[in-house]
């Protein structure tokens, strides 16, 4: 297809656009589409160029993105402007942010406006608000089934409580991040209720079938993503005795991409929630988005052209507005969500680092930082204009997803391996102070993931309980490691609420008929203000953590190798208790910082000599940025206290 051709197709599309499209001020709209509508084009006709309607799907499409474009806020497109001319904006080490549900931290999203200069206080300036759009009373997987697209949740407000938070947020120079569910909607969504009702238009936004045989040829190489409770990927719906795929839950129906009318209403509501604020778009289960026979239909190559259309398009209409790939997936599979065969990022501009969180709980476990380093040092390197979502515990649960290789590479053997991490966040171990809950549990392959608050399964519950305050302040400062690493690893760091001042595990979903069968509620707390007000009182368990927290975000806000370039440098050293990176500056490569975690109970210690030459040749002695003083030294070797971390410069 020459280039001439899609000029061709855009300026016929153009001139049968509708009257009152055309006759809007459009400047901006047409220079951008001009510039993307080549890959537009080729994209769309790979997914639909066969289809005989294939021209009218592409104008609706077109029509789609100039209404959205009209209707987004001037101060937005002033926005766009600004970060189009300044497009690594995101790439600064000044963004630190938090995850949390409306409902949980606050009451609604009117008491979550009111906190916000909570956030403020602990150096947060990237909130990510949790699914809030309209779902089902009962089971809803914590509201990733949704039952209407552009309406709030009346549990926790309306559009116009959302809009008062973006506003407040933008005036504190603060970014609001929001959730769209693009693979499957609730089984009570309009569409699924026209689909159950026997409308033909819409049982296609679905996978739906009228017997058993090709659903079986699909289960044949379909994993189970929740096999307790949720076995299989099919439901019977009585109605009208068809099958419908649900990957999920029996009540998330999962949409089909394979007809252009479901990618344009999902990119109309991608439009839809940049215009009421968002600055960034998480876009939940990218993954499984394009399903095909023979396969697990995970990571399939469609799904990424589904993704690079939405940026193209969003790059029209919202250039500003960024986008997080959720897809916990293999590392070499979750790098390709950036995009591919390019330096920027032509898919999503973010992802999660689900690797490093895995890794960090397998040094928690083992108490060194073997499998750490070997995982870390296969990472494969991301674009240049993209970063990673760095964090330690999250809504969801933790599965051990590091690859059997650098597990062997590490000196484990895999299965043996997991089953001990298994059991050890089970607490089963005598020497285990954790107090995890399985999930998702398979007889099949005897696996399971862990669930809980970061503070639970790292001990600090079971030693409230014991009154051991000794071991208490230990493990504050192994929680205060991890945060370490969080903050110097490079990317965007995200603090799970709660974690700032030592949440427990909340147990009481157990009385919710709704969640009980889910342990993942139990690290889905709602927040006690009064217990989150002791951050304040010196000597008390939410002080020591919030406020070394607080410090330590503020000290990496000034730390310019901190910001994310494809700066970091893992060290191998002989050591294997400890983990070593260093950060350079983007802009000065003599300017760097070694970053230095200590994964033992028990001291430790570097030879300097193994680390000559990181840090400027010349440097008299070390300055730890965090703490502001000299790091221990005994004869040429650093020594770390049990659990330490170092944030070196040389002076």
């Amino acid at each position: 297809m020459y280039e001439q051709d899609s000029h061709a197709i855009l300026n016929e599309i153009i001139d049968e656009i509708k009257p009152e499209i055309r006759k809007q001020e459009l400047h901006h709209f047409y220079t951008r589409l001009g510039g993307n509508f080549f890959g537009i084009l080729k994209l769309f006709r790979h997914l639909y160029g066969g289809r005989s309607d294939f021209k009218l799907q592409l104008k609706h499409l077109v029509e789609t993105m100039a209404r959205q474009y009209i209707a987004r806020p001037k101060k937005f497109k002033k926005t766009d402007l600004a970060r189009e001319k300044d497009s690594n904006w995101f790439l600064h080490q000044k963004w630190v942010g938090m995850t949390l549900y409306a409902d949980g931290f606050a009451d609604n999203l009117e008491g979550l406006r009111k906190k916000i200069p909570y956030f403020e206080e602990l150096g947060i300036n990237l909130i990510h608000i949790m699914p809030i759009m309209d779902c089902p009373r009962g089971a809803s997987d914590g509201g990733y089934a949704v039952s209407n697209f552009r309406r709030i949740n009346e549990r926790v407000g309306d559009l116009e409580d959302l809009r008062a938070v973006a506003r407040e947020m933008a005036k504190r120079e603060m970014l609001l991040v929001m959730d769209v569910v693009v693979n499957h909607t609730s089984d009570e969504h309009e569409w699924a209720v026209k689909a159950r009702q026997g409308d033909p238009a819409y049982q296609e936004y679905y996978y739906m079938f009228g017997d058993r045989s090709i659903p079986d040829m699909f289960e044949q190489t379909l994993p189970e993503i929740f096999p307790q409770h949720a076995p299989g990927n099919f439901t019977r719906i009585e109605e009208i005795d068809k099958w419908v795929m649900t990957v999920f839950n029996t009540y998330q129906w999962d949409l089909n991409y394979t007809n252009p009318a479901v990618f344009i209403e999902m990119m109309d509501i991608i439009l839809f929630w940049a215009n009421q604020g968002a600055d960034i778009l998480r876009l939940d289960a990218v993954a499984f988005l394009w399903k095909k026979i023979g396969s697990t239909s995970q990571n399939e190559h469609e799904a990424h052209l589904i993704l690079q259309l939405m940026k193209d398009c969003c790059q029209v209409v919202s250039p500003g507005v960024l986008f997080i790939a959720e897809a916990i997936v293999a590392p070499v599979e979750i790098i390709k969500y950036f995009g591919e065969n390019a330096l920027d990022a032509k898919e999503c501009e973010i992802a999660y680092n689900a690797t490093f969180m895995a890794l960090l709980w397998d040094a928690v476990a083992t108490k060194n930082a073997r499998l750490l380093y070997q995982g870390i040092k296969n990472l494969p390197d991301k674009l240049e204009r993209a970063t990673w979502l760095n964090y330690i515990r999250c809504h969801d649960d933790i599965g051990l997803g590091f690859g059997d290789e650098d597990i062997r590479q590490a000196g484990y053997d895999p299965r043996p391996h997991r089953d001990f991490l298994i059991n050890y966040f089970a607490g089963k171990f005598k020497d285990s102070d954790a107090r995890g809950l399985l999930f998702g549990e398979n007889e099949k392959t005897n696996d399971a993931r862990i669930s809980g608050t970061l503070t639970s399964l790292i001990g600090l519950e079971k030693a409230l309980d014991e009154g051991d305050l000794q071991k208490v302040d230990v493990i504050i400062k192994h929680i205060l490691l991890l945060d370490s690493m969080l903050l110097a690893f490079g990317g965007i760091p995200l603090i799970y609420y709660g974690d700032e001042i030592g949440t427990l595990n909340d147990y009481s979903y157990i009385k919710d008929l709704a969640k009980a069968n889910d342990s993942r509620w139990a690290h889905r707390p709602k927040i006690d203000w009064q217990k989150a007000a002791r951050r304040s009182k010196s000597g008390t368990v939410e002080h020591k953590i919030f406020s070394e927290l607080k410090k330590m975000i503020a000290v990496r806000k000034e730390i310019d190798a901190f910001a994310d370039f494809n700066n970091r440098e893992v060290l191998e050293v002989s050591n294997p208790r400890l983990f070593v990176f260093v950060r350079t500056n983007h802009r000065n490569p003599g300017d760097r910082v070694l970053v230095i975690g200590n994964f033992d109970a028990h001291p430790q210690y570097l030879d300097l000599a193994e680390v000559a030459g990181v840090l400027p040749d010349g440097s008299s002695r070390l300055l730890d940025l965090y703490s502001g003083k000299a790091p221990g030294m005994f004869k040429d070797r650093l020594v770390l206290p049990p659990y330490q971390f170092y944030w070196l410069t040389g002076q």
